[in-house]
């Protein structure tokens, strides 16, 4: 080894021996405070990195500002809905109302309109007997019961009649001769009542009948009985009532004859008119119910007609 080596280790030992050396216990110390000092500067870095980012946001929304809100006052605008037009189309997309009048077709004309109600009576309301029916004397017209008494029945429905006439005529049947005595007659009354009433009467009208199945009468100036009842009816005018009057027949001088002696009473409705067929018969004869019927479709026929 060279002179100057060796002096070099010589210097190096004695330095050496003048220096102390720390402790293995120091050392530990030191590393782990470095360690410290690192994550505490790490994490620093990191939140100066996040308050840059937040602080440029802000600052980004500061220059670029949101809409104000409208104020709490100012209504909201709403769409503008167009509303369908009231002006009828050419084509419409509905079919057209159907009429609910008995016997009118589909948007057309009525065939059988409402009777009008009127104010008076002519002549003509009256049916006239066919021709095999007239017996050649005058139809009497004037102010008659429109009913026989039904045990002093009363009808509330009488307060609503506008006008009442009434005639006396005599018929006979299609095979007696002329110039012989009639075979019967009617007292036909036609009444106006005001509009929706004259149906007040017929219902009165069926009670009281229920309500008097039997009363006294006479017959042949004779004390009798009389009884009554209500028949099945239908098929004139709008409706109709029709009852029977039954006594026993008696002769001349009031002795019983035999058998019944039967009065029909019809009450037909057209609409606010009533017309009553009341058959009193020819000399204690009975009431023939084709006669009556087919009289009943002729007075009907004429008030019709009348009404138009």
């Amino acid at each position: 080894m060279s002179r100057d080596v060796s002096d070099l280790y010589r210097s190096l030992a004695e330095d050496a021996d003048r220096g102390q050396l720390t402790l293995p216990e120091v050392l530990r110390r030191r590393a782990d405070r470095r360690a410290r000092l690192r994550a505490a500067g790490g994490a620093l870095a990191v939140a100066v990195l996040v308050g840059g980012v937040v602080t440029g946001a802000r600052l980004t929304l500061t220059a670029n500002p949101a809409p104000a809100p409208p104020p709490a006052t100012t209504p909201t605008p709403t769409p503008t809905v167009p509303m369908p037009s009231l002006t009828p189309s050419a084509t419409p997309s509905t079919p057209p109302a159907t009429s609910t009048t008995p016997g009118a077709g589909p948007g057309g004309p009525s065939t059988s309109a409402a009777p009008r109600t009127p104010t008076s009576i002519p002549d003509r309301a009256f049916f006239t007997l066919a021709k095999a029916n007239r017996t050649g004397s005058e139809t009497a017209i004037g102010d008659k019961a429109m009913l026989p008494e039904l045990c002093g029945a009363r009808y509330s429905s009488a307060a609503a009649i506008v006008q009442s006439r009434s005639r006396n005529v005599a018929y006979r049947l299609a095979g007696t001769p002329e110039g012989y005595v009639p075979d019967g007659s009617y007292a036909q009354t036609i009444t106006i009542y005001r509009s929706g009433r004259a149906d007040d009467f017929l219902r009165e009208l069926r009670q009281a009948v229920r309500d008097c199945p039997e009363q006294d009468a006479q017959s042949n100036n004779t004390p009798s009985t009389s009884r009554q009842r209500l028949l099945p009816d239908s098929g004139y005018g709008d409706e109709s009532v029709l009852f029977e009057m039954r006594s026993a027949t008696r002769e001349g001088y009031g002795d019983p004859a035999g058998g019944d002696e039967v009065r029909l009473v019809r009450a037909i409705r057209v609409g606010d008119v009533v017309t009553v067929l009341w058959e009193q018969g020819w000399e204690n004869t009975s009431s023939e119910r084709s006669q009556v019927d087919a009289d009943s479709r002729r007075a009907v026929a004429a008030i019709e007609d009348w009404l138009g």
